[in-house]
């Protein structure tokens, strides 16, 4: 099986008690593809400037991801400049923000791509998410990803997609603004009336609640004793899950805690150095003896 994903590519420049790096790979899209192509077969659907570094094209291929659905327009590629502050890692500060060429886009998907059966809308516009869906060819398993700021200025049209969709992942913040609930247990059964069967908020390095009307339960974070740059982390988390999900041959119990098992080990990967520099190495082998120290961490 293989999965299909729409969302950002883009170029970061981040600040952390660690220390500074410029000119990252990053994007809700690409940070997806570094986990989930270690499950299944990732495409992606993006849109990037003519001043993109082909050396990050060439990465991406290199990683076994399929570029095909990613255009190239004039115009500058999708910029981000943010802080991360001692103590605080669950919130970001932003010094700038340059939308470029993905402020008009449009999204694009090969023909041979639209059959896809597995399709995840990762962190973007919900207008656009919404668009890019519709050029797939009816998909049986579909993810979404959203934040706050869409939640604040596009919210019907988020609850629109909402209905069409079959799983839907956000953090605890973003449970609670769309809900209009601070108990979590609550915002997401709300979040299930929207329409997803499935819905996952992640809590940081409190964990993660998992709910469906069949069955609920909730994990605890890998403990990871020094966080360098938790960009891309919430992105790698879903890359994991929707990686995880494409290849079961069922939805159940039992394959939905293996998901957030996977997603939550290669998460903690993710944290542990700037941008991608600890995922895109990762081997089965790296993953597997995390796996197994956090399946101790969380079996009785």
């Amino acid at each position: 099986m293989s999965l299909i994903a729409v969302g950002t590519v883009a170029i970061d420049n981040l600040i952390t008690p660690s220390g500074a790096k410029n000119d990252l790979l990053g994007g809700s899209a690409a940070h997806f593809s570094m986990s989930a192509r270690h499950f299944t077969k990732v495409h992606l659907a993006s849109v990037v400037g003519e001043d993109f570094p082909q050396k990050h094209m060439t990465f991406l291929k290199k990683q076994g991801v399929d570029t095909t659905s990613i255009i190239e327009r004039d115009g500058k590629t999708f910029r981000w400049v943010g802080e991360f502050k001692k103590g605080d890692f669950n919130h970001a500060i932003t010094h700038e923000t340059e939308l470029g060429v993905l402020e008009n886009y449009a999204p694009q998907v090969a023909f041979e791509q639209r059959d896809i059966d597995n399709v995840f809308l990762g962190n973007c516009d919900p207008d656009v998410q919404h668009e890019f869906l519709k050029l797939m060819h009816n998909p049986k398993f579909v993810g979404l990803d959203s934040m706050n700021l869409w939640i604040d200025i596009k919210r019907p049209s988020l609850k629109k997609l909402m209905k069409e969709v079959n799983l839907f992942v956000v953090n605890d913040g973003e449970a609670q603004m769309l809900s209009e609930e601070s108990n979590l247990i609550k915002a997401a059964k709300i979040l299930r009336k929207m329409g997803p069967e499935f819905i996952v908020i992640k809590k940081g390095e409190n964990g993660v609640l998992f709910y469906c009307d069949k069955f609920m339960f909730s994990f605890s974070a890998f403990p990871v004793e020094k966080v360098i740059d938790p960009t891309g982390a919430g992105d790698t988390f879903a890359g994991g899950l929707m990686g995880t999900l494409a290849n079961a041959k069922k939805i159940d119990d039992k394959t939905v805690r293996e998901a957030v098992v996977n997603a939550t080990t290669l998460a903690s990967f993710n944290v542990q150095g700037f941008g991608m520099s600890k995922t895109a190495p990762l081997t089965k082998t790296d993953i597997n003896g995390r796996r197994k120290e956090y399946l101790k961490f969380i079996t009785p």
